[in-house]
């Protein structure tokens, strides 16, 4: 492993691209993002609205998928009262919530005052892809992303809303796919860093799971969406997106942190708290590459200017180790697997390239220093 010399992302992280100073491309598209003017990519944005505004009658003129979560509280609340735009927002609703994100996804609704539409995927089917993804992708969550795309654009399609605005662009704020440059299109996002080309049939097993049963797992077809003049673009390509000035604007919306304090290796208390699947699926990537959400977490204070690498070192070491030991018990239960057959997958997954044991427990063999 080689950690980036201006943050502490390591180059394990799939498609990030160091250059011959040793600075990662997450960096480089950080330093890119003070170039731009984004009171003119406001007024880009604006334009945009202004041309749709009013074109689909009395429907939607956008769809802004939501959790409930900092960042679509956020992005709802700037389309509807920023850019006066008709917003349905669109929830793919977690299986087991937590208390925070139920009063939060109801803080947004009545605070920022829009229209909701609550996917629930059937219990049995939900859980099926997701065992299957945490057993043979080590990566559970993949089934929600995928959901989340697909249930988006289809209901984009069934209320004939021209515009979907999703958050920030994962591989130019990230690092991701080798650095990609920013785009305001979002329109090919189910094929983004975290589907990574993977598509539903590989779960299909004609018992469990059928074809009758993914109707929100599949993605229209892309050239369908443009023929019905539906686009998609990233909030984050018209202005500076940042997770703590999105959560500051939340919470005068109504949101709340998680009220024990941070979850196990996380900094902050307020990310991704609305349910208690996802730290499993967030750990794994730890497992597989040597970084998760402190490394994350840091980095994005880092970006930002209100840490250190120095500072960033610190805290990642500190944490980094941590188990989400909160949901382990709550993931196993409904999943359906055994403690032990938990275990054993995680055994499965971890990188031994990257770990070795010290003193009987894992450690990355290269440190960050």
């Amino acid at each position: 492993m080689r950690y980036c010399t201006r943050c502490v992302m390591p180059d394990t992280k799939p498609g990030i691209i160091f250059n011959s100073e040793g600075v990662c491309s997450a960096c480089v598209s950080n330093i890119g993002k003070r170039m731009i003017d984004w009171d003119e990519r406001g007024r880009e944005l604006q334009a945009i609205c202004d041309s749709i505004r009013g074109t689909n009658g009395n429907g939607y003129d956008c769809i802004v998928p939501v959790s409930g979560g900092k960042d679509s509280t956020y992005q709802a609340y700037m389309m509807k009262h920023v850019y006066k735009m008709h917003t349905l927002c669109v929830c793919i609703a977690p299986h087991v919530q937590t208390e925070e994100g139920i009063a939060n996804l109801n803080a947004m609704v009545e605070n920022v005052g829009v229209d909701l539409i609550k996917i629930v995927i059937k219990p049995e089917t939900f859980r099926e892809v997701r065992k299957q993804a945490f057993i043979l992708k080590g990566e559970p969550n993949w089934a929600e992303h995928l959901t989340m795309f697909s249930s988006v654009a289809r209901t984009a399609m069934m209320y004939r809303a021209p515009l979907v605005v999703w958050g920030e662009d994962i591989a130019a704020e990230f690092g991701g796919r080798g650095g990609e440059k920013r785009s305001a299109s979002a329109d090919n996002i189910v094929r983004n860093d975290l589907i990574k080309d993977e598509r539903i049939d590989r779960f299909l097993d004609g018992k469990q799971v059928q074809e009758k049963d993914i109707f929100f797992y599949r993605h229209p077809d892309i050239e369908e969406l443009k023929r019905r003049n539906i686009r998609s673009i990233y909030l984050g390509y018209y202005h500076w997106w940042d997770g703590q000035k999105n959560y500051i604007k939340a919470k005068e919306l109504g949101f709340t942190g998680r009220k024990a304090g941070p979850l196990s290796g996380n900094l902050i208390d307020y990310d991704n708290i609305d349910e208690k699947l996802c730290e499993i699926n967030i750990w794994f990537k730890f497992l597989k590459f040597g970084f998760w959400r402190p490394t994350d977490q840091a980095c994005y204070q880092l970006w930002n200017d209100r840490m250190t690498r120095a500072e960033a070192v610190k805290v990642v070491n500190e944490l980094q180790y941590q188990i989400p030991s909160e949901y382990i018990g709550e993931f196993c239960e409904f999943h359906k697997v055994t403690e032990k057959e938990f275990w054993e997958n995680v055994d499965r997954y971890r990188n031994k390239e990257i770990f070795h044991q010290v003193k009987g427990e894992w450690r990355l063999k290269t440190p960050l220093v």
